[in-house]
């Protein structure tokens, strides 16, 4: 499933939630010019004062005096002098990537993962686990704070140093309400994912958003879609989920639900979906289906790899990629069946890339041939020829690293959500 966050600015926090709960006063916020520079520093990694006043337009003095302010934070260090234009030659400035870290959270339909990141999006320390998310939420809420122990334990610092934590939902998110999930899609969970025990726990900010969408966020910093203004990333997993970019921002639609591409009907004379309707893609590619449609066939399929074991979406992907006849039949299938969901969206977004991830997509030309064969006779020249269709580069960590850049992107714009911010306000 999929829904909700990228690269859109969110409303700055008024405050955090303590171990107990409790919320302080906000601090007073880091002038515009503040956030702006050190966005500045982080993009180009080294950078002097001189550069960044040529840059910016600002005085030396006026940069000199609002790098002083950042020293304290931790987040930036001199690290030499640099090449001279002429004069004395400049300090050079490096944003330090691993001053904090960030903990992203994949919550799957049926797995939880976790990732530790730096504040580059590189992974130190990461934990997953399968577990039957859509029907214990309890069991699912302490296995994503066991897991978050696990990554803190592991990275020296600990949560000391943590600038919050992300969380990726199978599940539309409202911007206005993200407490909120779908009972549609997620009966078990009442409408509420109970997640801010995250906050109380660790007394860090805690931001939700829909797991598709954050793995367009990932590939949009990180990965297939850095530098892309207009792309699609299609997660395929239990369900099927879309995070579209539209000129660079996460499009959500007015209440966060746009880009359920799962529930795109593909045949309204087609099978249930958990939805309510019937046919729709999901029913088709989604994790579920395969498995059904690949012991529907079995009986006359005795010479398949998949024959006399348990048949799950990775052994089918692993027989697929193996070579099997059965296997390879579901892949082409599934593909016609994505194919008509993709080239409708061709004609109607006009996106210059899509980008497949979540399990499937790691088979690569396997499934993208077949896929782009259905796309190419169903969809206008025009749209076609303008777009590529790839893979993800994320893997299947695309999601939880989603998560910890929607904590990075926000706090890059409000430097408040750093500790060092935090401390000075106890104080």
């Amino acid at each position: 499933m999929a829904r909700t966050h990228a690269k859109a600015r969110r409303e700055p926090p008024a405050g955090r939630g303590g171990r107990g709960g409790a919320r302080r006063a906000a601090p007073a916020r880091p002038s515009p010019l503040a956030d702006s520079n050190l966005r500045l520093i982080w993009r180009e990694r080294r950078i002097s004062r001189a550069e960044i006043a040529r840059r910016t337009g600002l005085a030396r003095s006026t940069v000199s005096e609002i790098v002083g302010d950042l020293f304290p934070t931790g987040l930036i260090a001199e690290v030499g002098v640099g090449p001279s234009r002429g004069g004395r030659p400049p300090m050079v400035l490096e944003f330090r990537d691993d001053a904090y870290a960030i903990l992203g959270v994949d919550m799957g339909a049926a797995h939880v993962a976790v990732a530790l990141t730096d504040l580059r999006g590189r992974v130190l320390a990461w934990e997953e686990r399968s577990h039957p998310v859509r029907t214990d939420p309890e069991g699912t809420r302490a296995l994503i704070v066991e897991l978050c122990d696990r990554c803190l334990k592991a990275w020296r610092p600990g949560v000391r140093r943590l600038v919050g934590i992300g969380v990726a939902v199978p599940s539309p998110v409202d911007p206005r309400h993200p407490d909120h999930l779908s009972e549609v899609v997620l009966p078990e969970w009442k409408g509420s994912s109970g997640l801010s025990v995250l906050a109380e726990r660790y007394g860090v900010p805690l931001r939700v958003d829909n797991d598709a969408n954050l793995g367009a966020l990932a590939e949009r910093w990180w990965g297939a879609g850095r530098d892309v203004e207009d792309f699609a990333y299609i997660k395929l997993a239990t369900g099927v989920g879309l995070g579209h970019v539209i000129g660079g921002r996460i499009y959500r639609g007015a209440t966060g639900v746009a880009g359920e591409i799962g529930h795109l009907a593909i045949d309204p004379h087609g099978g249930p979906c958990i939805c309510g309707l019937r046919g729709c893609l999901a029913t088709f590619v989604g994790a579920p289906a395969l498995v059904a449609r690949a012991r529907a066939l079995l009986d006359g399929r005795p010479d398949s790899t998949l024959a006399g074991r348990e048949v799950t979406i990775e052994a089918i992907e692993d027989a697929a990629l193996a070579g099997d006849a059965l296997a390879l039949s579901l892949v082409h299938e599934a593909a016609e069946h994505l194919g008509v969901a993709i080239a409708g969206l061709l004609n109607l977004m006009n996106p210059s890339l899509v980008v497949l991830g979540g399990g499937l997509a790691r088979l690569g030309d396997t499934l993208l041939a077949p896929l782009r064969e259905t796309v190419r006779t169903r969809t206008l020249i025009s749209s076609l020829v303008a777009c590529e269709l790839r893979t993800s580069e994320l893997g299947t960590r695309a999601t939880a690293v989603g998560a910890a850049t929607m904590v990075l992107e926000e706090a890059l714009s409000d430097s408040r959500l750093f500790p060092a911010a935090r401390g000075r306000r106890a104080r």
